[in-house]
């Protein structure tokens, strides 16, 4: 078994072309003879590299609109056959054959593709790759004589071996052996995923299966002596903060990553300009307002002592004014996700409070596209999935069920609370007022305990709010804490057995009850 392997002989064939002119200009300056096909080829030939055409290599012509070009034995021999092995090398050298030490090569882009608005199944099935994995796996195979590279993050160490090397180390081959079945397995589960979806009328799948790329090690988990990670589904194509850019500020903590997922979360649901402001993953506060900088003071209104030392999110780019307004003195923010930052905001942000150089600006781009559909969430021997809760029934649908009509300008303060009231852990109570959160009861075991934290959370802001349940209320002790309070609506799915009950206790005190017929559970 070999352990540094020079490369005399290389074969090109992607469809990533990020990087590629740079790494063969690179093989080309050590010598390396390189083969390749199709746009590959024509591509490395317009960047003033060298390269020799594969059809003149195998003296078969590609075919059928280039799904025919690598499948030939004078390819396959060069990759699969074994140097130390004098039958192989004589077979190869009897055919003409040329050994191929290195091999690049990734695949169509059925993930991009499939994934598409719009995209017709015979596009999808274009995208099908046949000669690229079959090429991978031969290399991956071989790894003990041949290396092969399948994504442009690995170019780099590539060159860097064979000028500190003079050639590829046994050690880096076996680890892009593992990638490049990892590469292939991916592509095999995106293509197995697309066709029983497309077949089984939108039931779950048989079998399920996660293809999932580490993208970094965070510092800790949870708490400093768990360790963490993270790694990015390439399925994701909408605004998320595993592939968004960081502008400034400390490493990501895990906590953190939580945090911002769900303050991004609450944010799209919103038309009007939001902010959302999380804390220990519940929010705290949250606001509407025609201006962005408006949504911002009244959100970090909505509880001034929990906000210290928050997480921000924003469904606009954050302005000036906006910016100016989190610089005010006493305010300490950890970190902020929006789609995008001005650049005057940013030099506020990170120049201004005592907090500037700590701060993580997250620009996660347009939130133009919804999350994933499905959620995933692990226990012990497995995994749940569920539909995301993200169908919010329309105000036309709900019904006000007691005998006192909800004011017309009440109406938005109810669309908000409902709104806000799926992102609170149950048994959740938020009090809206304003189209801004100004109280909120989370994760007790009694919904009567939620009522009484969200109340005092709002103090005398409680009069004239907004009240919002997850889900129904058993029994009417809730109302009646709400009507001391001065609540002068409240809005709950409804469906117990005591509703007459509830409804009756509204009625007495002239609350006007809305029923949505949805409950908002969140474990």
């Amino acid at each position: 078994m070999s352990n540094i392997v020079p490369v005399r002989n290389a074969l090109i064939s992607v469809s990533d072309k990020l990087g590629l002119a740079d790494l063969a200009a690179g093989l080309q300056r050590d010598g390396v003879t390189i083969y390749s096909t199709g746009g590959t080829r024509k591509h490395l030939e317009q960047s003033g590299v060298d390269v020799l055409d594969v059809a003149e290599y195998t003296g078969f012509p590609e075919m059928l609109d280039g799904r025919v070009k690598t499948l030939h034995p004078k390819v396959f021999g060069g990759i699969l056959a074994i140097r130390d092995r004098d039958d192989h090398m004589d077979a190869i050298e009897d055919h003409d054959i040329v050994p191929f030490d290195l091999v690049i090569v990734n695949l169509y882009p059925f993930a991009a593709t499939a994934s598409r608005p719009g995209v017709s199944r015979a596009e999808c099935v274009e995208q099908i790759d046949i000669g690229g994995p079959s090429l991978v796996r031969a290399a991956a195979k071989n790894h003990n004589d041949v290396a092969v590279a399948t994504s442009p993050e690995q170019y780099g160490e590539l060159l860097e071996q064979m000028d500190t090397a003079g050639g590829t180390t046994l050690a880096f081959r076996q680890q892009l052996a593992a990638d490049a079945f990892d590469h292939t397995a991916a592509y095999d589960r995106a293509i197995a995923d697309y066709m029983r979806g497309d077949t089984i009328a939108g039931e779950f799948p048989s079998s399920l299966h996660l293809a999932l790329r580490r993208k970094t090690q965070l510092r800790y988990g949870e708490n400093p002596h768990q360790r963490a990670a993270v790694y990015a589904d390439p399925s994701v194509r909408s605004a998320n903060l595993v592939s968004a850019r960081q502008i400034s500020g400390k490493e990501l903590s895990y906590n953190n990553l939580l945090d911002l997922d769900s303050a991004l979360d609450i944010v799209r649901g919103f038309a009007r300009p939001a902010v959302s402001v999380m804390k220990h993953n519940n929010p705290c506060g949250a606001a509407t307002d025609d201006r962005l900088s408006l949504a911002c003071q009244k959100a970090l209104d909505g509880d001034p002592l929990s906000a210290f030392g928050s997480v921000l999110g924003f469904n606009r780019t954050v302005d000036i004014e906006t910016a100016e307004r989190l610089c005010e003195p006493g305010l300490f923010i950890e970190a902020i996700v929006a789609p995008d930052f001005e650049a005057g905001a940013v030099g506020l942000l990170t120049t201004r409070p005592r907090w500037r150089e700590n701060v993580r600006l997250m620009q996660v781009g347009i939130l133009d596209a919804l999350p994933p559909a499905i959620h995933r969430r692990f226990i012990s021997g497995g995994m749940l999935v569920q539909d995301a809760d993200r169908l919010s029934s329309a105000p036309l649908q709900w019904e006000t069920v007691t005998e006192t009509e909800v004011a017309d300008a009440t109406w938005d303060d109810i669309s908000f609370a409902w709104e806000m009231v799926r992102h609170v852990k149950s048994n959740a109570i938020v009090l809206g007022k304003d189209t801004s959160l100004i109280g909120v009861g989370a994760g007790q075991m009694s919904r009567v305990d939620s009522v009484e934290i969200a109340i005092d959370k709002a103090g005398e802001r409680s009069k004239g709010s907004v009240l919002a349940s997850d889900a129904f209320f058993p029994f009417p002790d809730s109302i009646e804490a709400a009507a001391e309070a001065g609540i002068v609506a409240i809005v709950q799915p409804g469906g117990s057995r005591r509703d007459d009950e509830v409804i009756e206790a509204c009625n007495n005190h002239g609350i006007p009850m809305v029923f949505t017929g949805r409950r908002h559970f969140k474990h």
